[in-house]
């Protein structure tokens, strides 16, 4: 199934480190993080799920949920839990979906055959309040990804989805962003602060936010 920017996130039902769930009814009204990672007890893996427990309270303070899935099951969710916060000095504080079956994993495309196995690659979903998907990324099994810039992007889209704003290369919350070209000039003056008009098409002007 190739799912696309702007699709409903398929709902499911799983069992995870933190009970059962349905994905959707867990979520409720929150932006969430749906990320793969291959399998438990190897190392790119461990020092991903530290990061994010790590960036748990910048997750909070977006209203975002961050959930993991892989193939394996409950069991060694539970037992990998505490090498996790033994080696990145973070304990787990969001949910693993145990996926042994692969039913979430084939619902998200997350296998990939050309890989060379049966696991997941690192694929991140970044679904709104709606239950859209706003972004997707993928990652091959030797990357550990940057969960920075998982950050930034959920910063951008929250700030867009508000606000008649684009953001520019490297943009970081707080930067300056671009008037939407939909809008005319004379209008973007008048709602946006400290307009500069670098070409008709390309309008900076303050974070409408900040």
């Amino acid at each position: 199934m190739s799912l696309r920017l702007g699709d409903t996130a398929p709902n499911f039902k799983a069992t995870t480190t933190d009970g059962d769930i349905d994905f959707h009814e867990w979520k409720k009204d929150s932006w969430a993080v749906l990320f793969s990672h291959p399998a438990d007890f190897t190392p790119v893996c461990t020092t991903e799920l530290g990061r994010t427990a790590a960036l748990g309270g910048e997750f909070a303070a977006r209203n975002t949920k961050a959930i993991a899935v892989s193939v394996d099951p409950i069991e060694d969710h539970h037992g990998w839990a505490p090498d996790i916060a033994e080696v990145t000095g973070n304990e787990l504080n969001f949910p693993i979906i145990a996926d042994p079956d692969r039913t979430v994993a084939e619902l998200y495309d997350m296998i990939h055959p050309g890989e060379g196995d049966t696991s997941t690659v690192r694929s991140v979903f970044v679904i709104a309040p709606d239950n859209s998907i706003r972004m997707t990324l993928t990652y091959p099994k030797s990357t550990g990804r940057n969960f920075d810039e998982i950050i930034r992007v959920i910063d951008s889209l929250q700030l867009t989805a508000e606000h008649t704003v684009a953001t520019p290369a490297d943009w970081n919350k707080g930067d300056r962003v671009i008037a939407s070209p939909a809008m005319s000039t004379e209008d973007a003056r008048a709602r946006f602060a400290n307009l500069e008009e670098v070409k008709p098409y390309l309008r900076y002007v303050d974070d409408p936010s900040a």
